[in-house]
């Protein structure tokens, strides 16, 4: 949902997913001397709830001297940001959102201006699509204020920390298979890591409940394929798997279920998350479920396909037959393409997308950025492009370091642009830094420990947005070798909605933590400012491009 208000200068534009609410704020310039902040109340009649929303930094006249990692009130501290978000949202709630702008002192603050807005969260089941995302921020000050510096299994109860970590996602995962009926519903399953022994064990005793579960899963390479094979050995599931051997240049790369209802096609889950510990627990991610009989019998074609272990060549025919490429600039509606295909016209097909976003572009790169995407991100006309990535490259070989140091210069260029904004995973590994306790990883991912999510937003805020999702890492490997799906969801704002608000959950996170790079440990701390902090925010600016978008300003 998304809702705007003026009350005298002073704009608010909210906009709800499911866990989070972004707030897009907006002051004319001429009436930003002196101001200090914005604090925010939100009024939630369900809980009982009136409170002032927190932040983590402090005026340092007024600083109570709390410990590291502390929250504190906006109303004392207010936010120097015209763009905020609420991560403590809860789904299907209503709430009321009470933004005020601020003047005079640390010591004696003065309300100026204010806005109020009610908005209602969206819930993860809605419509024919319903989304989950699972934390994706093991690594948070938020994690260790509830379970102190310790890895999820160590954790008492251990339940506690991995239900907050799958945020609903495996819950929901649960849900989908426990809902089958027997002798009425089947599961036809594509799986590239399948080793999540609870997930095995819940297929086993849904199977033996009665009913039909088949399996495609990649025993393509050593990893994930050993595991695999052990898994679904020591789960007793054999005979309800078959491997995918063939092509062993490439990798079964899907994470999908085709649920049918009397041998009819209702419904897919698919998404980015495999199925397994650091899938669900561990990196972002998200699984999305399309209730659409059309969309869930094109996967069902593509995984009858893949139970026949074909070539590289043969299924390449099969999904360019199943899923043929959309025609620029997509239809409206919910479109699917899966691979690999003979060639990289998908690739270009979304780069012609982004490069025609008129007003926003936000992608994920879990395994660097495609150089089709890095001249997206070079000439687009969006004037507002954010970029979260894993990490700033592509893996290279240790022969391969110039290919390597170009690649970075490359994407530094890009980073100088005030059109771009990228994010770059990172979590704080001390508690030097004042006012931030160290935080750790949970050790369940190894190639991948942030940025797992593969998709793109075209211009999320309009009325006619575009997302792109699946498991494809938007890469020519990904569209040509591996196989692979991804949807493409047009003119559906509620699905936007939810997808931007969890993306500026995790770019917010990890730019903070980046940022911290830059800081020598023993540096003074940054409390809040008390000069013209606002002047930032306007002027040809990242900060006064994120703060148009958001606040949904013509300028």
């Amino acid at each position: 949902m998304r809702k705007s208000k003026t009350t005298g200068s002073l704009k608010v534009h909210a906009v709800s997913g499911t866990y989070v609410v972004i707030l897009g704020i907006n002051l004319p310039e001429n009436l930003c001397e002196g101001l200090l902040g914005f604090s925010i109340h939100r009024k939630n009649p369900k809980d009982n709830e009136a409170l002032y929303l927190q932040g983590m930094k402090a005026f340092a006249e007024t600083d109570p001297g709390f410990p590291p990692g502390s929250l504190y009130s906006t109303k004392d501290h207010p936010v120097q940001s015209f763009q905020w978000a609420d991560y403590s949202a809860k789904p299907g709630y209503t709430y009321t959102y009470t933004v005020a702008a601020l003047r005079g002192t640390p010591n004696d603050l003065v309300e100026f201006a204010s806005t109020s807005i009610e908005i209602v969260t969206e819930s993860p089941q809605g419509g024919d699509h319903d989304v989950y995302f699972n934390r994706g921020t093991a690594a948070s000050q938020e994690y260790v204020r509830r379970f102190g510096n310790l890895v999820p299994d160590d954790v008492v109860p251990q339940s506690s920390a991995f239900e907050w970590l799958s945020r609903g996602l495996y819950e929901a995962l649960t849900d989908y298979i426990e809902s089958c009926v027997p002798q009425r519903h089947s599961l036809r399953i594509a799986a590239y890591e399948f080793a999540f022994t609870p997930f095995l064990e819940l297929l086993k005793k849904t199977s033996q409940r009665g009913v039909d579960i088949q399996i495609v899963f990649d025993e393509r390479k050593d990893k994930p394929g050993i595991k695999n094979r052990e898994a679904i050995s020591a789960a007793g599931i054999a005979d309800l798997c078959t491997p995918r051997k063939k092509g062993r240049s490439a990798i079964s790369h899907n994470k999908f279920i085709v649920k049918l209802d009397n041998d009819v096609p209702v419904s897919v889950w698919t998404g980015g998350t495999n199925f397994s510990e650091g899938g669900i627990y561990g990196h972002s991610n998200v699984a999305h479920v399309i209730e659409d009989s059309n969309i869930a019998a094109s996967f069902l074609k593509y995984w009858t396909e893949l139970q026949l272990d074909p070539e590289n060549d043969a299924i390449k025919a099969k999904t360019e037959e199943i899923s043929p490429l959309p025609v620029f600039p997509v239809p409206t509606g919910t479109s699917v393409i899966f691979s690999p295909r003979t060639n990289l016209a998908v690739l270009d097909l979304y780069s012609n997308l982004a490069m025609n976003a008129k007003d926003g572009l936000l992608m994920t790169f879990a395994f660097g950025m495609n150089k089709v995407f890095q001249d997206v991100y070079k000439n687009s006309r969006a004037p507002f492009r954010l970029a979260l990535m894993e990490k700033a490259t592509r893996t290279f070989k240790k022969t391969e370091e110039q290919k390597k140091k170009a690649e970075e210069a490359q994407i530094q260029i890009l980073r100088n642009m005030p059109e771009n904004v990228f994010s770059i995973g990172n979590f704080i590994t001390t508690n030097k830094f004042d006012g931030w306790v160290k935080e750790k990883l949970t050790g369940f991912n190894v190639n991948v420990n942030f940025i797992h999510n593969k998709f793109m937003l075209i211009d999320p805020l309009g009325n006619d947005p575009i997302v792109i999702a699946g498991s494809a890492n938007f890469s020519a490997a990904s569209t040509d070798k591996n196989d692979e799906n991804m949807v493409i969801v047009r003119g559906n704002t509620r699905v936007a909605d939810i997808y931007l608000g969890e993306f500026m959950r995790l770019f917010k996170h990890f730019s903070f933590r980046e940022s911290l790079k830059f800081r020598e440990p023993d540096q003074p701390p940054k409390p809040l400012r008390t000069d013209d902090w606002w002047k930032a925010s306007f002027g040809n600016t990242p900060e006064a491009s994120r703060r148009k978008f958001f606040a949904k300003v013509n300028e």
